[in-house]
């Protein structure tokens, strides 16, 4: 028997586009002798879908689309993902499911049956649990059907679950596993994904074909990294990450386990790999192309300015300089080298002038109260202005560049700094910023090198720097991640050793900013636990501050 595995780039709610897709690949593996082919958890429609699934519209639309795919499927075997109606009044009007097309007849439609309800999923919400586990028999083997999540819990192990679909299917003796995924991306999910699928394959001792999707979805990215392992735990193949692929196997070549093709890890490579992905994909996706950067002369800027480019070409991206009368020379030295070094339009625009008309507005009011942060933040409410009056003039996006070490404790102005359509390093702290920009200078400096090493300062009065606010970064990202990724609380971060005011301190900034992060863009998520969908706090939450 011959597999085909297509690892695609859905878009939600696109039918058509989906559906051409799905189609193009079918005929692909028919001509490629495959006797089946395997496509995405919810390909159809995309996911997430959200709350699209509340409306019935959208739910005929994905009937239709899988009948489209039923038609096409003549001479070979499809599994596809789609949502389907619940037969029965009880329980959720929907099912999340796989759905098995044999030469233009649906064979098998399998539902998921563990439903994830933490971070970014919130299945639960529209689908009703599977409760059925049937295998699927095709040219004389029997094929264990499943979706994501289903493998997920491993001998009834995981405390979120109180079944295991494979173990309800084992008995029936299936020859293989199939699971479609839309198991999105972070930085450390690709190994324990692998680690996931090689316990099930010695647990049941078959080969499993596992189908991911690809692709960004607003936030969310989906890495790929589709995986054909054999009965003994070994890879057979891993897929490429970030991008389409599509392969036939032979399921006696993945039984016999002679090939082992695996794919590279790095983390600043995947995440510099994702970040790209999700920029080119939010704005393909949504049919812009255009976007302008103030570029400050700092670290945050040039990196998302050099991603900007990689993801969308030189003439898709422009800059704005705004120096102010704080603003040293060598940042908008450092701004002009790095733009002209990748070829981009920069303007620049003194706002010196308009922050002192401002403040002929305001001395009524001000009287003679001494400079502090509402002078600071004005600067940046100014530069925010001209990056969105560019934006409505010329139809650009704004790409924020405020990243997640700032946007943990706050340290962003709200409509200045942190405005834009799209956060792109949201989710990446400073020391991953810094590594992100080494990333980028493998091979050649395309950050002015004077930006990597300069202390870090908003530049918003005289000789400001970072550390004047905040505590070093390298300190700063430790106890950060401690609490937003392992959610550990102040007791437990001070006892592995850090200072108790200065852990104290942090959390207390944590919490008391969560009004800013909720007024923000969304961030591409490249972490286990990024702010937004996937970290759900009160706003005026009394804990630790």
């Amino acid at each position: 028997m011959k597999i085909a595995l297509a690892q695609l780039n859905y878009h939600i709610g696109n039918f058509d586009g989906n559906v051409a897709r799905i189609i193009k690949h079918i005929e692909r593996a028919r001509n490629d002798g495959a006797d089946l082919v395997c496509f995405g958890e919810l390909a159809v429609c995309g996911y997430p879908p959200r709350d699209f699934l509340e409306f019935r519209n959208f739910i005929g639309l994905c009937t239709e689309a899988v009948e489209t795919i039923r038609e096409a499927s003549g001479g070979i075997a499809v599994v596809v993902g789609a949502p389907v109606v619940n037969p029965v009044v009880e329980g959720k009007d929907l099912f999340n499911a796989a759905i098995f097309i044999e030469d233009q007849e649906i064979k098998h439609v399998q539902h998921k049956a563990l439903l994830p309800t933490y971070d970014i999923f919130d299945e639960y919400r529209y689908f009703e649990p599977g409760s059925e586990f049937k295998t699927v028999l095709f040219n004389g083997k029997r094929i264990a059907l499943t979706i994501c999540e289903d493998i997920w819990n491993i001998g009834n192990e995981n405390p979120l679950y109180v079944t295991c679909p494979l173990d309800n299917m084992i008995d029936q003796k299936p020859d293989f596993i199939i699971n479609i995924s839309a198991s999105p991306f972070s930085y450390d999910h690709a190994e324990k994904r692998l680690e996931v699928i090689r316990e099930n394959c010695l647990r049941y001792g078959i080969p499993m074909f596992y189908v991911n999707h690809i692709g960004a979805q607003t936030e969310i990215i989906f890495d790929g990294g589709s995986v054909v392992m054999g009965p003994g735990g070994k890879i057979y193949e891993e897929m490429p990450y970030f991008q389409e692929y599509y392969k036939v196997f032979g399921l006696d070549d993945v039984i016999k386990e002679r090939q082992s093709v695996q794919q590279p890890k790095n983390k600043i490579l995947e995440i510099h790999d994702a970040l790209v992905l999700g920029i080119h994909d939010y704005f393909g996706k949504l049919g812009f192309s255009k976007v302008v950067i103030g570029l400050s002369g700092g670290i945050d800027s040039a990196v998302t300015t050099v991603l900007a480019v990689e993801a969308l070409g030189v003439d898709n991206v422009r800059v704005l300089l705004m120096p102010s009368q704080f603003s040293s020379q060598h940042s908008i030295d450092d701004s002009i080298r790095l733009a002209e070094n990748l070829g981009i339009q920069y303007d620049i625009i003194k706002i010196e002038d308009v922050y002192h008309e401002y403040m002929e507005t305001l001395k009524p009011i001000f009287g003679d109260m001494p400079f502090n942060l509402a002078e600071e933040n004005l600067q940046a409410r100014i530069r925010g202005m001209l990056l969105m009056a560019v934006s409505n003039k010329f139809g650009h996006i704004v790409l924020n560049t405020s990243n997640k070490s700032e946007a943990a404790v706050g340290y962003g102005t709200l409509y200045g700094d942190m405005c834009g359509g799209l956060s792109v390093i949201g989710d990446v702290y400073k020391t991953e910023v810094y590594e992100l920009a080494h990333y980028i200078n493998r091979h050649e400096e395309v950050i002015p090198e004077h930006i990597i090493t300069k202390p870090p300062s908003a530049e918003l009065r005289p000789n400001q720097k970072d550390t004047d606010s905040l505590p070093p970064y390298e300190d700063l990202d430790e106890i950060l991640k401690e609490y937003i990724e392992e959610r550990l609380g102040p007791e437990e971060i001070i006892a592995n050793g850090y200072d108790a005011a200065l852990v104290k301190r942090i959390l207390r900034l944590v919490n008391i900013n969560e009004f800013k992060r909720y007024q923000t863009a969304p961030a591409l998520r490249v972490s286990s636990k990024a702010f937004g969908m996937g970290r759900r706090v009160p706003i005026v939450g009394k804990y630790l501050s």
